[in-house]
């Protein structure tokens, strides 16, 4: 039984980890590829509006992540019908709110951009690349939410499958758009969004293959659609609160950057940004890719191995968590030239220290991720929130605030490792009480 388990679980991690970091593609060819043709003022655009695109795949990753942890449960209560309506209410909560963001990006695309710090010929750019990343937040949303239903419905190389292939046509599309076409920042953004448009149409082969165990139900009323989609949320929440603290750290930190270094200083953090979405992409993969079997486990009652699974994820996280810090100060001036093509020595400068600085949290960092990801996975709402939302958000802002008071851009670096390292405080806290059964029963 324990074999099963393992080839199981290294089965779904390899494969959800691959996906994601194919994922993670979007924006990184993005950093490349604009950073070649654009440089620095290409950078700081970008990272001023990837910000709004944290917010679309959390959106994403909430109502897929959730809906899928539920549909896992049910199918393994044996409860068709109910998964069906889980499934339904994902969908439909998805597209209603990816046609929402679709009308925000073609009215206001541009005072956004001006929102987020962005002035003269910055902000055109910036307001270009939104625009067309919302135009396409209908197919990011849902790509998001089949990925987790078909992966939790037995097809975990479907859903590695379709991340691999839009990230790869991303990475050919940035580079047709950006030097043959020369399209600029808005070609960019055209090929991030097709991207999800290719999975979705690889995706589509679950179905065609009648593969599916998932299907559209309308036997529910307005009541009951919203009572399902606030369960979704609930359980898929420390998804969507990594993706919005992203958004929300990455607001936070270029306004202090522009402040403390300027623009360059932007620049700077774009590069040390996009290369810890790689990283956080494999602990997210990690985190993801356990918990089709720890909700299983979970709706038959096996307690054991859902415990079992979680360590097995944790000591995962927390190596790949060293080599990742290790990496970042083996290959620090390389890491770096790869997005300074100008050979800018001041914005190479600001970016060799923050990445140093920064990636020391990524050990901690695994750890609370995996232990947002289980609780929402056993049905733990309240305890994913509260891990997701310090990490991510209360702990972190108060430390960038502090400390780039005391210690100015190092100060601000250090913020994530100083955030992750307390939030580990957190996790182990509530891990604890999990284990004794002192946690508050689920209502």
């Amino acid at each position: 039984m324990q074999k099963q388990i393992s080839r199981e679980f290294y089965k779904y991690i390899s494969l959800n980890v691959l996906g994601m970091l194919g994922l993670s593609c979007y924006i990184l060819a993005d950093t490349f590829f604009i950073s070649k043709r654009l440089g620095a003022d290409g950078l700081t655009a970008l990272n001023l509006a990837i910000s709004v695109y944290s917010i679309i795949n959390g959106l994403g990753l909430m109502l897929g992540i959730g809906g899928a942890t539920r549909f896992a449960i049910c199918r393994a209560q044996n409860e068709t019908q109910k998964g069906n309506q889980v499934f339904t209410a994902s969908a439909a909560a998805g597209i209603t709110v990816g046609l929402v963001l679709l009308l925000v990006g073609a009215v206001g695309s541009d005072a956004v951009a001006k929102v987020l710090g962005a002035e003269g010929v910055i902000q055109e750019m910036t307001g270009s690349y939104l625009k067309t990343i919302l135009g396409f937040a209908p197919f990011f949303i849902m790509n998001n939410i089949l990925i987790a239903f078909v992966r939790n419905d037995g097809s975990p190389r479907l859903s590695m499958a379709a991340m691999l292939t839009g990230s790869f046509s991303n990475i050919v599309l940035d580079y047709i758009f950006l030097f043959p076409l020369n399209m600029g920042i808005f070609g960019a953004a055209l090929a991030t969004g097709f991207a999800p448009v290719i999975s979705l149409v690889l995706l589509s082969l679950h179905f065609i293959r009648r593969k599916n165990q998932f299907t559209w139900s309308f036997g529910f009323n307005m009541r009951a659609f919203a009572r399902q989609v606030s369960d979704i949320c609930s359980l898929g929440i420390s998804a969507f609160i990594n993706e919005l603290s992203s958004a929300v750290v990455l607001i936070v930190f270029n306004l202090l950057i522009l402040r403390l270094a300027g623009n360059t200083g932007v620049a700077a953090y774009g590069i040390v940004a996009n290369l810890a979405l790689v990283a956080v992409s494999v602990f997210t993969g990690i985190s993801q890719g356990s918990q089709p079997l720890i909700s299983r486990f979970y709706g038959e009652g096996r307690k054991r191995e859902c415990t079992g699974v979680f360590l097995r994820a944790v000591l995962l996280a927390a190596g790949v968590g060293i080599l990742f810090s290790a990496a970042a100060f083996g290959f620090t001036g390389n890491l770096v030239g790869i997005f300074n093509s100008e050979g800018n020595q001041e914005l190479a400068k600001i970016a060799f220290w923050g990445l140093r600085l920064y990636f020391l949290g990524f050990c901690p960092a695994g750890i609370n991720i995996v232990a947002a990801a289980f609780m929402g996975a056993v049905e733990r709402g309240r305890e994913s929130f509260s891990i997701a939302f310090a990490r991510g958000v209360a702990v972190i802002l108060f430390f960038a605030f502090v400390l780039s008071f005391i210690w100015k851009m190092d100060g601000i670096w250090l913020a994530f490792p100083a955030a992750e390292v307390s939030t580990l405080l957190l996790t182990a806290g509530l891990w604890r009480k999990y284990k004794r059964g002192t946690l508050p029963e689920v209502e």
